[in-house]
């Protein structure tokens, strides 16, 4: 079978060895396949060439069980990267993120992650929309959602970052992980992510996770804090045709922070 090459003569300097170091970081969990990086260049990723296969309920719930290995594999810290540098989004297009280490999770999650993507794109959202969103921020910093629903304080896991369903490649070794913006994050990233435009089988996902790594009954009503980073994201690649779900998201973010008692 042929090694698949990725060049990226227009990415940002550096970008294609950010990737390599988040796929060994996440390989080194022995937890889910991840692609493997047979040789980095300046300009070039040579990679395993995956062979796909259609995804099964089974490959689905093993799917889960793996992320949720991975995430407790765990990282030093949240925004910790395994490269100096860190990026979001595709290669053509990607934005680069703050990659400071932090103890907790609001500081990351709030003030390297949404908040100066959300001031970049303020003009896009609208005075109205930035306000929804600002709104949110501020409740995510007051630690609505350090832990999951209302519940405890997450130690940083060991996220892909960028787990939309495209990056999760069923092969018959199982769901492989490629593309990662790989960090130290909070486990819900990679649900939230995997459930924003939908996957196969989302759902034997979901229990499959929640059988290695149980959560609260209600944890899925967290996702929307989680999604938020990923649609604003979206709005800084794509523009307007995100901003009407980037503002009910950060406004259901609200809601739930007042369900949880916030």
């Amino acid at each position: 079978m042929s090694d698949f090459v990725k060049n990226g003569p227009n990415a940002p300097k550096g970008y294609l060895a950010v990737e390599a170091a988040g796929l060994r970081w996440l390989a080194e969990a022995a937890a889910i396949p991840v692609v493997p990086v047979l040789e980095e260049g300046t300009d070039f990723l040579r990679l395993e060439r995956l062979a796909s296969v259609p995804p099964t309920v089974e490959a689905a719930r093993e799917a889960g069980r793996a992320l949720a290995r991975l995430h407790d594999a765990g990282a030093p810290a949240f925004g910790w990267t395994p490269a100096e540098d860190a990026w979001f989004g595709p290669l053509e297009s990607p934005f680069a993120v703050e990659s400071i280490a932090r103890d907790d999770f609001p500081g990351y999650w709030a003030e390297d992650r949404l908040r100066p993507l959300a001031d970049a794109v303020t003009r896009t959202l609208g005075a109205d929309g930035h306000d929804s969103v600002d709104e949110a921020i501020d409740i995510i910093i007051d630690g609505a959602f350090d832990g999951v629903s209302g519940q405890g304080v997450e130690e940083p896991a060991r996220v892909h970052g960028d787990l939309w369903s495209g990056n999760l490649m069923w092969t018959a070794d199982g769901a492989t992980l490629i593309d990662p913006a790989a960090h130290g994050g909070h486990r819900l990233e990679d649900l939230a992510m995997l459930s924003l435009f939908g996957a196969p089988h989302l759902e034997e996902i979901f229990e499959g996770y929640e059988s290695e790594h149980p959560l609260p009954g209600d944890w899925e009503q967290d996702l929307p804090a989680h999604q938020l980073f990923g649609l604003l994201g979206h709005v800084r690649i794509f523009g307007e045709a995100y901003v009407d779900q980037t503002i009910a998201t950060a406004q259901a973010v609200t809601a739930r922070a007042e369900q949880l008692g916030f």
